[in-house]
């Protein structure tokens, strides 16, 4: 019988690749999407999609607002930084970074994943390819993973092991990309971009965007997103 696991499921490539991935190492998915208060609902519907796509168990929806929180360009009125150089995305934290976003997540995950008496949770962060965000290195999944065993009943009492999985920590956006079409995930129905167009295409100019678009060009395969004003 397959154990059961609560995927993290945004919406982006990264979440619907660490999904795929979670079913290619025996688990039962839960998928959870946090409604956290950003600009736009696109990456929701994907998500909705890619866990019907996917076949989950059950998928949950917790609203959780953060654009009370502010201090960011998903859920605040800062301006999505656009058309940077791959030099200038490396160069920091991006105003895109959602303060405690992760440690959030991860809470609501485990507090889900104690329910269901399992200790594996999936999370598609990845440290490579710029992306600048503190809470998606491997010292900070290691932190929390020692926090969970704390703060939780089944991790004080020895009952159930728990395990932070991150497949894609130390993959590149191409070994991501091919990785996610080696597990038959559908990249049509996932959502990569910061300031969608009225239309619903990505904006192309984005620091998402052009790390999506570069890690399909590096992996030699067709990014079924429409860009711009192209259909």
């Amino acid at each position: 019988m397959n154990r059961k696991a609560v995927v993290l499921l945004s919406g982006g490539a990264d979440s619907a690749t660490a999904m795929a991935c979670a079913k290619r190492d025996g688990y039962e998915p839960y998928a959870l999407t946090i409604d956290y208060g950003q600009r736009h609902h696109i990456e929701l519907e994907m998500a909705s999609r890619q866990a019907k796509r996917q076949g989950v168990v059950k998928h949950l929806a917790l609203a959780v607002n953060l654009r009370a929180i502010g201090d960011s360009a998903l859920t605040d009125d800062i301006s999505v930084p656009a058309g940077r150089s791959i030099e200038e995305i490396s160069g920091g934290i991006p105003v895109t970074y959602v303060p405690a976003r992760n440690t959030i997540f991860l809470s609501l995950a485990l507090g889900w994943a104690e329910s269901l008496g399992t200790g594996d949770i999936y999370i598609g962060v990845n440290s490579l390819d710029y992306s600048g965000y503190p809470d998606c290195r491997p010292e900070y999944i290691t932190a929390f993973e020692n926090m969970a065993r704390l703060a939780t009943k089944i991790g004080v009492q020895n009952k159930v092991a728990i395990a932070i999985h991150t497949p894609l920590i130390s993959l590149t956006k191409a070994e991501i990309f091919k990785l996610g079409n080696q597990l038959g995930v559908d990249f049509a129905i996932t959502h990569s971009f910061y300031d969608p167009l009225p239309s619903g295409n990505a904006c192309g100019k984005c620091d998402s965007c052009l790390l999506r678009l570069k890690g399909f060009k590096e992996a030699g395969l067709h990014d079924p997103l429409a860009y711009g004003n192209s259909q």
